[in-house]
């Protein structure tokens, strides 16, 4: 992973935001303490490198940014947060259900063992398989499909985030995640989404935390 591009003082700026960011956001959890693990990873991705270049100069605004096909990177603060949720050990399998150009599966390989991500879009899934072997990222595997099914070959998970909302959380990811483990996804319709953390314990019984007022992409089930 490239840390001494000529945009690592960005990189330095938007991590003092998102920390700023995460003393007051509200929610059921009060303030949201960001771990220096999560930090040190969000410094160190280059963004500017999984989006599109036409809107490469605002890479490191906290700000969700078009990616095409009708799509958007979520704005670093929210990928922060919802990597911190997850809290990933070096040891951990990761799920990630909507790729996008890459830039979560990138943070999320600098914490995991390996990352599983799946993209509806073949398009955009084709670009960040590029994107992470540009920048050095071996420890990804992406496929284009139909997230909501999970990825039962590479199943069980120890992590498994969702960047896109479904209205009711996908039997197949909760199937496919191991007790022990952490799921977050937005959840719910386009304008009543809220960012929640569903927990399973080892007997796998669920719980499900509300976290805070999100608003992404519908997560597009087939059949």
């Amino acid at each position: 992973m490239a840390e001494d591009d000529d945009r690592s003082a960005e990189r330095a700026e938007m991590v003092q935001r998102i920390m700023l960011h995460g003393q007051v956001a509200a929610g059921e959890r009060g303030g949201i303490t960001l771990s220096p693990r999560v930090l040190q990873a969000m410094g160190t991705v280059p963004r500017h490198e999984f989006v599109p270049a036409d809107v490469s100069e605002l890479a490191y605004a906290d700000s969700p940014l078009p990616i095409g096909h009708g799509k958007t990177i979520s704005q670093p603060f929210i990928v922060a947060l919802m990597v911190e949720l997850l809290d990933v050990r070096p040891e951990d399998r990761v799920l990630e259900v909507g790729t996008g150009l890459g830039y979560h599966a990138a943070v999320l390989a600098s914490l995991a063992d390996t990352v599983h991500t799946v993209e509806l879009i073949p398009e955009l899934a084709e670009a960040a398989a590029r994107s992470l072997v540009r920048t050095g990222v071996d420890n990804v595997s992406v496929r284009a499909g139909d997230g909501g099914r999970g990825w039962k070959e590479h199943a069980p998970f120890n992590k498994i985030s969702a960047a896109a909302a479904p209205e009711h959380v996908p039997p197949a990811l909760l199937e496919q995640l191991r007790p022990g483990g952490r799921l977050v996804l937005p959840l719910g319709p386009f304008d009543e989404q809220t960012l929640v953390l569903v927990t399973k314990d080892e007997e796998g019984e669920t719980r499900t935390t509300r976290i805070l007022p999100v608003r992404f992409s519908t997560l597009t089930l087939t059949h």
